[in-house]
């Protein structure tokens, strides 16, 4: 029986906060990526492809453009792991 990834908001801002070297309670759910944070698109394709990985999903540029803060992000993986 295949495991089943479970999402979970906290964990995510962890995996993100890594990924942009930043303190956690930075990276609030509403924090705008660009604004807030300073990402650029390298950045937010390094939080793409850690993502990718750590949920075994798939995402294409179009969906890369709607992860704008961290509930975005959270939104779009839980949509993915529903299907």
């Amino acid at each position: 029986m295949a495991e089943t990834t479970t999402l979970d908001i906290d964990e995510l801002r962890t995996v993100v906060a890594d990924v942009l070297d930043v303190d956690e309670a930075e990276i609030t759910n509403e924090a705008d990526f660009i604004e807030d944070l300073g990402v650029d698109s390298l950045m937010a394709l390094e939080i793409m492809v850690v993502l990718e990985r750590k949920y075994s999903i798939k995402l294409d540029e179009e969906q890369l453009k709607k992860i704008t803060c961290l509930q975005a992000a959270y939104d779009l993986i839980d949509e993915k792991l529903g299907k």
